[in-house]
């Protein structure tokens, strides 16, 4: 509706001009023309008027017809106004003759301002290449951007200098580089500044884009029609920003109507540009690449130097430990029997029953001795583990825990002791872990198998469990990762309150131990 007002003003402006402009033939020629005349062009309004309340396409062309009829109002009261003071200056009015001439030389005025009018843009155009050489070629503008490429210049203000050069070099309206982020194009950068909103693909494969190539209006409206939105008044081409196949985002370019279409060297030009940017993107995503790459094998080599320092530290403190329960244990064992043979010796001529005696209390000290140095030996490398492997081993570190544990190992071979030692003390740490911390009432799992020549070990508990997001990853926990860092091993704990802890521990293929003797 508020469409076909417009038109009823658009009638009435022109009936208006219509008029004036068949008084004024009147007045210049000196011939009789009925003014109503002039008002029947106001009747043309009735059409659109009414067509426009049938198809939408007549409605929006109201808005282009009122600033045309204003523009040619313009234009004739200017040459009204010339009209005037030429017959100021003359002090005269013209003759018959004269008006004859003047009428048509103001007609030729009238048709040469409207011919210049259309042909103003490509006229503009004309005169800035001829004269100003501002417009590079296609050859020029790629060859400057492959020297922004070399300078190292940064990857945002290279991408804003080219589309500031291709505005200007192509007389466009704007310039605009989106990104592509998973199936979604994203805004990056533009001349002017690009405030639209990010455009979801949907089932619009990448590829298609790429493969499409150079795309206008029609390819846009089928398959990507958000990004003509608010562009009814502009030409716009699309150019895919791709390396090897794969599109990395797309240029887009706009020039107003107003303005001349797209030559051949243009969309050469843009294609190309477009191109090239899609290298620099690719470089640009393999540098990221690189750069995180260089993170991760900074990272892990600390991790590695912090892991050999506490491997260090562990192995100082444990020969401490084994200085400390030798001078503790098993030293207070010997000096004990030296003294009692010493004793029984001194005793021997004296008292022979009681020497009979402390020799018989010697039997027993012995049995301890040996006892401590097989303890003491446990600690350091199961003699079970390297004589009958990891089954044997595991099931007796089970029976000396404090929790009912089951031990599933089955059909498990023989594998490098250092890899057999590795899961075994692991596995104990677990179960310590277990013993503290899951509670009197759990019981505990112990699962080891052999995948693909590695190992795998799951120490899974129904106790307690804790958060690992405020406990974090305690001593016991570090030692395992350690000792399975060292073999290139990975290690995982899965906790929850109140649901019990799982630590799952993998080695990568480890070879086989030899066959005994």
């Amino acid at each position: 509706m508020r469409a076909a007002t417009r038109w009823l003003v658009w009638g009435a402006l022109v009936a208006v001009l219509g008029v004036l402009v068949v008084w004024g033939l009147d007045a210049v020629f000196d011939h009789d023309v009925t003014v109503w005349l002039g008002a029947l062009a106001g009747l043309v309004a009735i059409v659109p008027c009414v067509l426009s309340l049938r198809w939408s396409s007549v409605a929006r062309a109201v808005d282009p017809a009122l600033v045309a009829t204003l523009s040619v109002a313009a234009l004739l009261a200017i040459v009204a106004a010339v009209y005037v003071a030429v017959v100021l200056l003359a002090g005269r009015k013209p003759t018959s003759d004269e008006r004859w001439f003047l009428g048509l030389a103001l007609i030729v005025v009238v048709v040469a301002a409207l011919v210049y009018r259309s042909a103003a843009p490509r006229i503009d155009a004309w005169a800035r290449r001829l004269v100003s050489r501002d417009r590079a070629s296609s050859a020029d503008l790629t060859r400057t951007f492959s020297a922004r490429m070399s300078r190292a210049i940064p990857l945002d203000e290279l991408a804003l200098q080219s589309a500031e050069q291709l505005r200007e070099a192509l007389d466009l309206q704007a310039v605009e580089l989106w990104t592509l982020h998973g199936a979604t194009l994203r805004p990056w950068i533009g001349d002017p500044e690009i405030d639209r909103q990010a455009i979801d693909l949907g089932d619009l494969e990448p590829v298609v884009v790429v493969q499409a190539g150079l795309s206008g209006h029609g390819w846009l409206s089928v398959w990507m029609p958000q990004m003509l939105e608010g562009r009814e008044d502009a030409y716009v081409r699309l150019a895919p920003m791709a390396h090897a196949g794969e599109l990395l985002g797309v240029l887009v370019i706009e020039r107003p109507v107003s303005g001349t279409t797209y030559s051949s060297d243009d969309e050469r030009t843009l294609v190309e540009i477009a191109r090239q940017l899609g290298v620099v993107l690719h470089n640009a995503r393999l540098d990221s690449a690189l750069e995180e790459s260089l993170q991760e094998v900074q990272r892990q080599a600390d991790e590695l130097q912090a892991s050999r320092g506490r491997i260090v530290a562990a192995g100082d403190t444990a020969r401490r430990m084994i200085e400390r329960n030798l001078h503790d244990g098993a030293q207070q064992h010997v000096v004990a029997l030296g003294i009692q043979v010493k004793l029984a010796r001194t005793m021997l001529d004296k008292d022979p029953a009681k020497a009979a005696e402390v020799l018989d209390g010697l039997s027993t000290a012995v049995e301890d001795t040996l006892q401590e140095l097989r303890d003491l030996a446990h600690g350091i490398y199961p003699p079970l583990l390297a004589d009958r492997g990891l089954p044997d081993a595991l099931q007796a570190a089970a029976r000396r825990s404090a929790l009912p544990v089951t031990v599933r190992t089955d059909g498990l071979g023989r594998f490098a002791p250092e890899a057999e030692a590795t899961i075994y003390f692991c596995v104990l740490e677990a179960l310590q872990n277990a013993t503290k911390y899951a509670g009197d009432g759990a019981t505990v799992t112990v699962t080891v198998e052999a995948h693909d020549g590695g190992l795998t070990f799951v120490v899974k508990d129904d106790g307690a469990g804790f958060d690992t997001r405020d406990q974090g990853m305690g001593a016991g926990f570090q030692n395992m990762l350690d000792r399975l860092g060292a073999l290139g091993g990975t290690l995982r704990v899965e906790a929850a309150p109140n649901r019990g802890t799982q630590v799952t521990g993998a080695l990568p293929a480890t070879p086989l131990a030899p066959a005994p003797a």
